[in-house]
């Protein structure tokens, strides 16, 4: 599969700031400067309907139900902010002596997940040896209260106070936008961990957003987006359906996949 990297828009400007956070006492992690850290690059990607194309071609990806639904999803988008990377068995909390979790200060910043079924590239950090079985970010609600996040409006000021933006067409009929205003942290767990040791090669960890089940109910069968908006009967059951359905893997050749399913 293609591999993209994530274009930020220069008005944004936004940089990769790594950011060596830590907790727990002295004796459990690296100096700072301590040689043996490895690149460990975050990327992500979405679910592709069965039997869905590549490339250009697939600029939409369709799901279908048991009882004649479908959904088309032409763009799938989310905002997000502050990813960290946190190391077994330590706790990340107020304490910045030590080197226990690696932190990427990126944004916020407009994640546009692709629905060809190609993994887009977020960013790298060098991470110091350990076991890390923790991705906590944050899906963030963009406000006009701080400077990154005027910034940020400034280039995307349709996404004042929403946080994930999606449009397709339900049932054949016309074509839809859902907006969500989730504005929390997600905890997605590494499993199994990843180890890294002094003689690690670069290393990479896919985000897999499930979009397939953001808008069905418990029995799989689809529901209306525009019901999933602000005050519709389905907008409790779509929220947790997206906060359930991010999955963090180990995907060193970058395919999208767990590398031991490969």
């Amino acid at each position: 599969m293609m591999v993209r990297s994530l274009r930020v828009p220069g008005s944004v400007a936004l940089s990769l700031l790594v950011a060596l956070a830590a907790c727990g006492d002295g004796s459990t992690g690296p100096d700072a400067s301590a040689d043996g850290r490895t690149q460990v690059t975050l990327s992500a990607v979405s679910t592709q309907a069965l039997g869905g194309g590549s490339g250009a071609a697939a600029a939409a990806t369709i799901f279908e139900d048991g009882q004649g639904n479908t959904l088309e999803l032409t763009r799938v988008a989310l905002v997000i902010r502050e990813i960290e990377l946190e190391r077994q068995f330590d706790e990340c909390e107020d304490d910045f002596s030590n080197n226990n979790c690696e932190e990427f200060e990126i944004g916020p910043f407009l994640l546009e997940l692709p629905l060809d079924g190609s993994v887009i590239g977020i960013g790298d950090v060098d991470v110091p040896p350990g076991f890390y079985d923790e991705l906590e970010f944050e899906v963030h609600k963009p406000s006009d209260d701080t400077p990154d996040d005027l910034a940020f409006l400034e280039a995307h000021p349709e996404f004042k106070d929403v946080s994930i933006w999606v449009e397709g067409v339900f049932n054949g009929g016309d074509p839809f936008t859902f907006l969500q205003d989730l504005n929390e942290d997600q905890e997605i767990d590494l499993d199994p961990p990843l180890e890294v040791t002094a003689e690690s090669p670069p290393l990479n960890l896919t985000l897999e957003f499930d979009v397939s089940v953001w808008f069905r109910d418990g029995s799989g069968i689809l529901v209306d987006p525009v019901s999933a908006n602000k005050g519709g009967e389905n907008e409790d059951l779509v929220e947790e359906n997206i906060k359930r359905s991010i999955e963090l893997f180990e995907d060193d050749d970058r395919d999208g996949h767990r590398d031991d399913d490969d």
